[in-house]
């Protein structure tokens, strides 16, 4: 049991939006639980693009959700809500959250939390949520991915790109991924990847044509959009998929509608972090009956690339925006 909780806790926010250095430690009242939620005592919480960009002002909270950055914690269950049976306090769970993760105490909601398999380590399960519920839900549900497909995802050796290649290849699809650099299409292909294309040395379109024999991907995860939906589009077999899960190039694409016509292509997209909560407590037990055998067996683990302690989250923004990481960045509170 976790008694005598402490009445005020330490967070990470920002008052004004900016560059990194606007993140800075605040004092606040501990979160209570409400019906149907937990308050976690946060050992790790993981760091994403999201954060950078509600860092930025541009990726506002939704109506009622935590300022305080941070979508993914691992840690302690300190307290449980009215009507809470599933889970008991002192029990180590992993959670997506709408917000407040870069706190030493976090409020998730009870459907939302994943059981942390014993011996695995906190801050790889910090690493998790995010990104699987964002690739099992985008890539398996909307994308219809299946055993025996090939597909492309942009960005290979983040924390999404990584998560698709080890989901891919436990489920039996091919990823190809487009990486920045020889190092990280290396790393990519250590962690998985069917193929790995420089997409600064090689045009991603003409090499999934060679690597595909003409035939083209089933799907794309693409992370970019802008400029890139149009040459997406050219890397698709008939009846492809298209996913869009960020806007990183850009919000507004120019395609050929008579293309995706007579090649039946089919686009969709999602974010995640303004689903509701039904919704999300539904892809958590699809997630826990598909893909959570993998993590309690240690065939599924995230590739971590560094931690830094929650006073230094500036750093952490830092370097995930410098753009060297390969895998997750997670904070130590």
């Amino acid at each position: 049991m976790l008694a005598n909780l402490p009445a005020t806790m330490t967070a990470v926010g920002f008052e004004t939006p900016g560059d990194p250095d606007v993140l800075k430690p605040v004092t606040l009242s501990l979160p209570r639980p409400g019906p149907g939620e937990v308050l976690i005592k946060v050992a790790f919480a993981g760091v994403n693009r999201p954060d950078v960009v509600q860092r930025k002002g541009n990726y506002p909270p939704p109506p009622g959700a935590s300022p305080i950055p941070g979508l993914e914690v691992a840690g302690i269950v300190a307290v449980l809500g009215e009507g809470v049976s599933e889970l008991a306090v002192g029990q180590e769970v992993c959670a997506l959250v709408s917000g407040g993760g870069y706190a030493q105490y976090c409020l998730a909601k009870a459907g939302h939390c994943l059981p942390v398999p014993d011996g695995m380590p906190l801050d790889s399960a910090a690493a998790l949520p995010e990104t699987l519920f964002t690739v099992w839900h985008n890539v398996f549900e909307r994308g219809y991915a299946r055993e025996g497909e090939t597909i492309l995802v942009h960005g290979g050796t983040s924390g999404i790109g990584t998560m698709a290649i080890m989901l891919g290849r436990h489920f039996g699809i091919d990823v190809i991924v487009t990486c920045g650099s020889p190092e990280k299409c290396a790393e990519a292909l250590k962690i998985g990847a069917a193929q790995a294309i420089d997409y600064k040395a090689t045009d991603f379109v003409e090499e999934v044509a060679r690597l595909t024999g003409g035939k083209g991907v089933n799907l794309v995860l693409d992370m970019v959009a802008g400029s890139y939906v149009a040459r997406n589009l050219k890397c698709l077999a008939m009846d492809g998929r298209h996913v869009t899960i960020a806007v990183q190039g850009g919000a507004k694409a120019e395609i050929n509608m008579a293309v995706v016509m007579s090649r039946r292509y089919t686009l969709t997209g999602s974010t995640l972090r303004p689903r509701s909560d039904e919704f999300k407590a539904l892809l958590a037990q699809e997630i826990l009956a598909n893909a959570w055998p993998l993590v309690e067996s240690g065939a599924l683990r995230p590739i971590m690339d560094a931690r830094f302690p929650l006073a230094d989250a500036a750093a952490a923004h830092a370097r995930m925006e410098a753009g060297d990481h390969i895998g997750k960045i997670v904070l130590e509170v």
